[in-house]
């Protein structure tokens, strides 16, 4: 089974842009979005052949997820957070959940509402866990190690790289998840997921690796493939895939 995560920055912009070619190229089994920045009504996106599950933000053009799969979940759960960030599909024999993690923003002035809301998240996960395999994906809004950007250093105080953010994520891991990425590719520098529209730092591959597949540890051996579509345009972030047997 193939599983696709992206970050689109604006669904109705990215369908601009080829979202709709590269979602078909992509052929996933499942397919989940971040950043739709959508309210409920603005677009019918239907791509056939997939179930579609949305969760808007409440705040107009801003955050929100989506999911479309080909099989149809047993159950769906949305984040009772405001800002849509949460979809978990049940299927026969795992959970997905799709997660778009709040950014501890500038000057960090949302780091701590940001550290209680990763612990609520993996308490929701590792109930998840207790039940069935769980795979997570998403925009999880921080870089874990010193390889997964492109200057660490500079960044140690910024959003998405402190040592609470970083923590917080290590703490997720132990609670029983993998890094699909990073078990494939321990030592692979100079692969990312997310650039700054300035400093044309894109085509200057200075980015950072902020997007993820995670599966709990006793699914890791069934992981085949995982990798970034680092050449796919249309947002700022690029598309994550992992493939499981």
């Amino acid at each position: 089974m193939k599983f696709v995560s992206w970050n689109v920055n604006g669904l109705r912009a990215v369908l601009t842009k080829g979202f709709e070619d590269y979602f078909k190229a992509a052929d996933a089994d499942v397919f989940c979005l971040q950043e739709i920045k959508l309210s409920e009504g603005q677009l019918d996106f239907r791509p056939e052949g997939y179930h579609c599950f949305w969760n808007y933000a409440e705040k107009k053009g801003y955050s929100g997820t989506a999911i479309f799969s080909r099989t149809q979940p047993l159950n769906v759960e949305y984040g009772t957070d405001n800002e849509g960030r949460v979809i978990c599909l049940e299927f026969e024999n795992f959970f997905v959940v799709n997660v778009y993690t709040p950014n501890s923003q500038d000057e960090l002035k949302r780091l701590p509402f940001r550290l209680e809301w990763d612990r609520a998240f993996r308490d929701y996960v590792k109930s998840k866990d207790a039940l069935k395999p769980v795979f997570i994906c998403g925009d999880m809004n921080v870089a874990h190690r010193e390889i997964d950007l492109k200057n660490p250093k500079t960044n140690t105080h910024n959003a998405g790289f402190t040592i609470e953010e970083r923590n917080s994520f290590t703490d997720l891991l132990n609670s029983g998840f993998t890094d699909t990425f990073r078990m494939l590719y321990p030592d692979l520098i100079d692969a990312y997921s997310w650039w700054s529209y300035r400093f044309k730092a894109r085509e200057k591959n200075t980015g950072w690796r902020i997007d993820y597949w995670l599966v709990s540890d006793r699914y890791k051996d069934h992981v085949e493939k995982a990798g970034i579509d680092a050449h796919i345009q249309g947002s700022d972030h690029a598309p994550v895939y992992v493939e499981l047997s």
